[in-house]
């Protein structure tokens, strides 16, 4: 049977269902239009609710608050005292179909383990639900595959008495020495998911150290909170013998007055004699003085998560050991190492085959970032970032990594990117790095350059020139093999990225015209602009490339095709040359691409709204409905998608170059981590598809 509602259920403590929880609803929000959470029971308010604020926030689902739970455990409690339960299943079976009814697929997660609740109460919410079972087990402290084994058996065992198989089972925090060997053994005939333990996912954040204690944050960068904390420690020797004593991931728990302490921790910080330092947690409602902060301000020193609470520093180390890890909204760092670790341990084409997903009409930009980083996973590709001194970069990369959305390669001195990166309490580990001036084919590039370029005047001397560029030797990178792809445009101008590309990198076979295109994210939908970058006054033949090209790049990329080739009049009400060039490009696009849905002239409100395009073309398939929205001119299409950016407060990836045989993309220089993320899944599923 086919299940468009699952019931997570997971009895033990700290079995990691939140993270099963989320890899399930990223899948389900690629695959369906409207997703809902919920939750039989909460143990507060639901507006102060845990899990229900975290999903509706994270996943942006679009349900009211209200709606994402059953009851409060003190209104359960009291059916239990009265001995009239039955209501209680009742009203959460309400509640629970009238959402249900509203929403297309419903991911509930269940009770859990409660101090005055029986295992018993959470198999029967689930079982007078109609929904999928879905396990999940704890792992954690089993020393031997057997000791697993016996414990899927007996929840097996109990499970049956209480509802059919599960439809797919997680078993969690299993020891990575155990895994190999566990997944060979297990005889269950349903879908089953081995997840190793993940030493990071259980330590605390900066930002959860500070929330928990009640700690003050004594510096502005938020970002920097992210890190985690792998174990505490009480500074109270002299500097000669603390040093010696410290761990990766230390936070140091130390009196506000040890001036010599806090300098030391710095630069033991910044050396690379010493490890990473997640951060300082000062006691004794103290700070370190003015002068102390003065000069590490002007030592240019990078900076450390500080935190400062009134408390004794004994007082203080037990509150912070007393922590019990989650992951919350502020930990992007974890957040993304859950969802990688769920997507390379979890096969979603199993999991997938017995739920009920209908298709999605209509790309979201929701959607469309979770498209993008599940399709750019399958790609395998390795992209090239040759702007590792930026910051925004090394965070988007880590991410890249952890989510195992590709592979990355970094330019630059490996010893300075390491330093950077822990400086920053970044993992890059996964990350390769190849430095252009000890890279011993760096010859052979300049050669190679020289014999691609000669006919345009370049010698021998000035192709070494050009192959000492960043930029030049990145582009060589990937047009000898080297990388499949480069995302460029942090710290580098449009040019100094595309122009090395134009130069390098051919077009593709049938394509006669380079072009570049942006993904707007706009509210609930995602459209296609081009071209806003490269060609600044195409005529009717580029125009028409540049409309297929836009359109077959929308189709890559999960959004259905309808081209507008927009001008200053729509259909035949204008004249004029400009207009007229729109005209004849539109009717050599059809002639070229015949199965297109494409029309034009047109203006943009009667392409993007129903009404006006009604009014003013009805008998249209396009207009109020353009997904592709092809400019005349870079002037127009420059200037539309910035003021559609900054007035409609929407998120534009691009520019994307298109025609070339192999991708190469830009940044804006004002990108966030996010965007470069973004913009390197792009350019992996680029790559995966220029290899077909």
């Amino acid at each position: 049977m086919h299940s468009r509602s699952i019931y997570l259920y997971a009895p033990q403590k700290r079995s990691g269902s939140r993270i099963i929880a989320m890899g399930l609803m990223e899948m389900l929000k690629t695959q369906v239009q409207d997703v809902a959470y919920f939750k039989p029971i909460i143990s507060t308010d639901v507006e102060e609710d845990d899990d229900i604020t975290f999903f509706k926030s994270y996943f942006s689902l679009k349900q009211p608050i209200q709606s994402a739970y059953g009851m409060s455990e003190s209104k359960l409690h009291k059916y239990i005292v009265s001995n009239s339960i039955e209501r209680a299943y009742e009203e959460i079976l309400e509640r629970f179909l009238a959402l249900e009814k509203e929403y297309d697929f419903v991911l509930c997660q269940g009770v859990g383990e409660k101090t005055f609740m029986s295992e018993d109460i959470d198999l029967e919410i689930a079982k007078n639900l109609p929904v999928s079972l879905m396990a999940i087990l704890n792992a954690k402290g089993l020393d031997t595959v057997e000791d697993i084994l016996d414990k899927i058996s007996l929840s097996m065992t109990r499970l049956r008495n209480y509802h059919d198989d599960p439809i797919a089972i997680f078993i969690n925090r299993v020891e990575e020495d155990l895994l190999k060997n566990l997944q060979s053994k297990i005889s269950i005939k349903f879908p089953y998911f081995c997840i190793p333990e993940e030493k990071e996912l259980n330590r605390p954040t900066m930002a959860e150290i500070a929330v928990e204690i009640g700690a003050k944050i004594l510096h502005q960068k938020s970002q920097i909170l992210d890190r985690s904390v792998a174990q505490s420690k009480v500074a109270a020797m002299q500097i000669e013998h603390y040093l010696n004593y410290l761990q990766e991931g230390d936070l140091i728990i130390v009196p506000g007055d040890r001036d010599d302490i806090t300098l030391a921790t710095f630069l033991a910080n910044l050396s690379k004699n010493y490890p990473f330092i997640a951060g300082l947690l000062f006691t004794g409602g103290m700070q370190p003085s003015k002068n102390i902060f003065s000069l590490i301000e002007g030592a240019d020193l990078p900076v450390l998560p500080m935190l400062g609470i009134d408390t004794d520093t004994q007082s203080a180390a037990l509150m912070v050991q007393q922590i019990k890890p989650k992951i919350t909204l502020e930990g992007k760092r974890k957040i993304s190492l859950a969802i990688g670790l769920f997507n390379s341990y979890v096969d979603l084409n199993r999991l997938k085959a017995p739920l009920t997903l209908h298709e999605a009409k209509e790309m979201t930009p929701v959607r469309f970032s979770y498209f993008l980083h599940e399709s750019a996973r399958h790609s395998h590709a390795d992209i090239l970032l040759p702007e590792s001194q930026d910051e925004r970069v090394l965070r988007a990369v880590e991410i890249v990594l952890r989510r195992g959305i590709c592979c990355v390669t970094l330019l630059g001195d490996e010893t300075k990117i390491a330093q950077r990166a822990s400086v920053l309490g970044l993992d890059l580990t996964k990350a390769r790095i190849i430095n252009p001036q000890t890279f011993e084919h760096k010859e052979d590039f300049a050669r190679k350059f020289y014999e691609l370029r000669k006919h345009k005047g370049v010698i021998l001397p000035m192709a070494r020139e050009y192959i000492s560029r960043v930029n030049y030797f990145a582009t060589m990178m990937l047009h000898e093999g080297y990388v499949d792809g480069m995302v460029s445009g942090a710290t580098h101008t449009t040019r100094e990225t595309i122009k090395p590309a134009f130069e390098i990198i051919k077009m593709k076979k049938g394509v006669k015209l380079i072009s570049s295109i942006f993904f707007m994210l706009i509210q609930d939908r995602v459209l296609v602009y081009g071209d806003c970058a490269v060609n600044p006054d195409p005529n009717a033949q580029q125009l028409a490339q540049i409309a297929i090209s836009s359109a077959q790049s929308a189709k890559r990329f999960g959004i259905e095709p309808r081209v507008a080739m927009l001008s200053y009049s729509s259909g035949d009400s204008g004249v004029g040359a400009e207009v007229e060039k729109v005209r004849q490009a539109t009717q050599l696009a059809k002639k070229m691409a015949p199965d297109l849905l494409i029309e034009g002239p047109m203006q943009y409100d009667a392409a993007i709204d129903p009404h006006v395009g009604a009014r003013k073309m009805p008998d249209s398939k396009v207009a109020g409905r353009a997904t592709v929205f092809i400019f005349p001119d870079l002037n127009t299409g420059n200037n539309t998608y910035k003021a559609v950016q900054r007035s409609a407060q929407a998120v534009a990836i691009g520019p994307i170059l298109q025609g070339l045989t192999k991708p190469v993309n830009d940044l804006s220089r004002g990108c966030s981590v996010e965007d470069i993320v973004d913009t390197i899944a792009i350019t992996a599923i680029q790559a995966s598809e220029d290899k077909r």
